[in-house]
């Protein structure tokens, strides 16, 4: 009820106002224009708006530094954590520099041509109707370059999309997203991922794998995505819900997951976690955050309530698309291992198949109100075999 009150005392305001103005312009009528009432701009106005154009530029420029400046060291770091992000941090720094270099330079001649050539009483423009030359300089120039880019980016994106899976033998790995969370599943032994459909989707089998599909009976599921460092994954990625974006910025990897279909995505981890952890431009970023942690967390504690836990860094899968509520919170911790470490992982967890049955095997348990031996509930499966050799 207050919202509305105010809502309304504004509007009335406004009407006020404007009806003010109205009768503020009818007591105007028939008074005798001057130089300094009319609103036909005269030189000194012309002078004093070149003049502010010229302080526009400067604000431009000068705000445009102490961006750089102060907030430079914000953006995602420089040092990319997969074999194509080279390629990706190339044709953006290219790209930056020309907009860069072409703002600054077409800037700083807008504001001084206003100046320069400003309404002067007396003054005639110059008319030229055309001048074929001009054109074609002012064509030829961007065209080329924007050339240049378009096959630099058409010969990266290529590199990038077109995978051989018969002679690189990429590992396969599916990357679920529904509303809010991240899944991953893995081939198994034989590198194909089983069927899926949604309609399947029951119990501990959350992604509507077939169990009956022969392909599907060394899948694994986990919650955690694990990836070894130096050999290419091909993400096959799905939606249950709505539509996502699979966005991994240190891998300079992002591809959208829509409901109903299946994308992909491959590229070739070349940093481990613990790698980019020690590298001396992450330590700087990791401190300057708990910096900031720590200063929240004395101000929390001496209102009584929890501190923050210190940062530590970790490869994420986010979602970039605003797809819910809780959107800001979907995401997936990513570690990238060394061969033996992600192999050694990798046999460590249960399959599906195993999943479901110990999980049959419970719910028969309970409903006869016994309980499932350790063996039978816990035991993870021994046959899986890392893929990454």
């Amino acid at each position: 009820m207050t919202a509305l009150l105010v809502v309304l005392v504004l509007v009335l305001l406004s009407v006020a106002l404007w009806q003010l103005s109205k009768i503020f312009a009818l007591t105007q009528i028939g008074k005798k224009s001057t130089d300094e009432s009319s609103q036909v701009a005269g030189d000194n106005d012309n002078r004093v708006n070149g003049y502010l154009m010229f302080g526009f530029l400067a604000f431009i420029y000068l705000i445009t530094i102490i961006c750089i400046v102060k907030y430079g060291s914000y953006p995602l770091m420089s040092n990319s954590a997969s074999e194509h992000g080279i390629e990706v941090d190339q044709l953006m720094w290219i790209s930056m520099i020309l907009i860069f270099f072409v703002q600054t330079v077409t800037q700083a001649l807008l504001h001084y041509y206003a100046y320069k050539y400003s309404g002067k009483k007396g003054q005639v423009a110059a008319y030229i109707s055309d001048n074929n030359k001009l054109e074609f300089i002012w064509s030829a120039i961007p065209a080329i370059v924007l050339a240049v880019l378009i096959f630099f980016g058409l010969y990266a994106w290529t590199d990038i999309m077109f995978v051989n899976e018969k002679e690189e033998k990429p590992i396969v790995i599916e990357v679920y997203a529904q509303q809010f969370k991240w899944t991953a599943r893995y081939a198994g032994e034989d590198n194909v991922l089983g069927k899926a459909n949604v309609r399947l989707i029951e119990g501990v089998n959350t992604l509507g794998v077939d169990l009956a599909d022969p392909n599907a009976q060394d899948d694994i599921v986990t919650e955690e995505l694990h990836i070894p460092k130096g050999k290419k994954v091909i993400f096959k990625i799905r939606s249950q819900d709505v539509l996502h974006s699979m966005y991994m910025p240190h891998f300079r990897a992002q591809m959208n997951c829509v409901p109903g279909m299946v994308t992909q995505f491959a590229f070739t981890p070349i940093m481990t976690t613990q790698e980019m952890r020690d590298t001396p431009e992450m330590i700087e970023k990791v401190d300057n955050i708990n910096a900031i942690r720590t200063k929240k967390s004395k101000e929390l504690e001496a209102q009584g309530k929890t501190g923050l836990d210190p940062y530590t860094f970790d490869y994420l899968i986010l979602c970039n698309k605003i797809c819910g509520s809780s959107h800001y919170n979907m995401q997936m911790k990513v570690v990238v291992d060394e061969p033996q470490e992600y192999q050694k992982w990798l046999k460590e967890k249960t399959t599906l198949v195993q999943a479901v049955k110990n999980a049959a095997k419970a719910d028969a348990a309970a409903a006869a109100g016994t309980t499932p031996s350790d063996s039978t509930a816990t035991k993870p499966d021994t046959t899986v075999v890392a893929q990454a050799k």
